[in-house]
């Protein structure tokens, strides 16, 4: 009778025990009484781990009721991760997101807590962002993320080596490759690198070259995975167009990764690179160069959008079991005074209005929120567009591309074979 009333009394706590860490959106104390509120972000580097921290032990002060656990990874493995912690209901109660299919993989686990309600209950916080870049956290109608930076690609010029040479800034395809044939002749070897061993890098060219030569109909059914065929020939004209753009490079690029580009373009020793405008701070700290930039051109006969920005926000998103004050932290993280000492600490622009100004961002980075705000329409990063692996059929055969072990067609083929295996 003892041993029977002892177990019941020692399952009644262990149920009680459980309840209490997995209370679906309910508090979950630790040992002090506090709430716990797991944070997860992919930024292991500076200055934003500083920030974050620094901004953990302010929100914790004035909330001494909530304890934050924050982890952090970077990029590629951060990705990975997320995606096994959705798959395993593991979950961190807030964390950072890519938009568009990164963010749509993970609200089809239903993991995700859906935020239309808490947009429209304080709307005196929800209207200070950017209505226009909800539409990457947004899915048959309802919201799960809230945006808080934005970007945009751009081949970043040095000015003094364009005025030397009398090159005027290319309009169309043609002329760019125009004006990189002018900067070999005038000694530039490789007028134009990137850091072809980031395969992302190689996601943003091709999104973008899709972006102005295939029929924006097309494009939507093949990145959608159920009707996704990638047939159309004018990937192939894209591919190609990449490969070309890859000979102005020289072998250097497929040896160095982004940052080591951006490094030389901040030196001086390469006049042209295809940059995120989130960069302009750290090309600043990193040389002296006077830049501009320019938005990737029209292709002559092209099907597609020749004036789409390509770039996307990222985001918040909370798990749908995540502790109610939760919302709180989120609406902490997204507020106008955090926006604008995240800009001002880091020079990434965010997509809350007010946070971005003249006594915080240079004009460089205020030409280019300007450009990103008023972009008649955006274009997502490819590799968050379309299906993953279909993704990395081209920014692998983008690799092989570059160094002659593949062509065009071959990458296609494969690419389609992918696209049906994911159906």
């Amino acid at each position: 009778m003892k041993k029977t009333l002892c177990f019941s009394i020692l399952l009644l706590l262990l149920s009680t025990l459980l309840a209490a860490c997995n209370s679906g959106g309910e508090q979950s104390a630790n040992a002090d009484g506090k709430v716990e509120i797991d944070f997860f972000h992919r930024w292991p580097n500076e200055p934003r781990k500083s920030f974050y921290d620094e901004k953990i032990k302010e929100y914790m002060e004035q909330n001494p009721d909530v304890h934050i656990n924050v982890d952090y990874v970077l990029n590629d493995a951060y990705k990975e991760k997320v995606r096994v912690l959705v798959s395993s209901d593991e979950l961190p109660d807030i964390f950072t997101a890519w938009s568009d299919s990164f963010a749509e993989n993970l609200v089809s686990s239903e993991r995700i807590m859906p935020l239309n309600d808490v947009i429209q209950e304080d709307e005196e916080w929800s209207s200070k962002i950017i209505d226009s870049q909800f539409g990457g956290f947004t899915f048959d109608d309802t919201t799960y993320g809230i945006p808080f930076t934005v970007d945009g690609k751009a081949f970043f010029y040095n000015k003094a080596v364009f005025e030397e040479n009398n090159i005027e800034i290319p309009t169309t395809y043609d002329e760019l490759i125009a004006a990189l044939d002018k900067l070999q002749a005038a000694g530039f070897e490789q007028p134009l690198v990137e850091g072809l061993t980031n395969t992302w890098a190689i996601s943003h060219y091709l999104g973008t070259i899709f972006e102005r030569v295939v029929d924006p109909a097309v494009l939507e059914k093949d990145y959608n995975s159920e009707t996704a065929e990638f047939t159309d020939p004018g990937y192939v004209q894209g591919l190609e167009m990449f490969n070309e753009l890859t000979s102005y490079m020289g072998e250097v690029s497929t040896a160095i990764d982004h940052e080591a580009a951006r490094n030389m373009f901040a030196a001086g020793e390469v006049p042209i690179l295809y940059m995120q405008f989130a960069e302009i701070k750290m090309v600043e700290e990193a040389g002296d160069v006077e830049f501009g930039f320019f938005d990737f051109p029209e292709v002559e006969g092209g099907k597609g959008d020749p004036t789409a920005l390509t770039g996307a926000p990222e985001g918040w998103m909370v798990s749908k079991n995540a502790p109610e004050e939760t919302i709180d932290f989120l609406k902490f993280l997204t507020s106008e005074e955090t926006a604008a000492d995240f800009t001002k600490t880091d020079g990434q622009l965010n997509a809350i209005e007010g946070a971005v100004t003249e006594e915080n961002v240079n004009p460089a980075s205020l030409e280019a929120y300007e450009l990103i705000t008023n972009a008649s329409s955006t274009a997502p990063w490819f590799d968050n567009a379309v299906n993953i692996n279909v993704a990395d059929v081209f920014m692998r055969g983008g690799q092989s591309l570059a160094t002659g072990q593949t062509t065009p067609e071959d990458i296609l083929k494969e690419a389609q074979q992918e696209a049906e295996n994911q159906k």
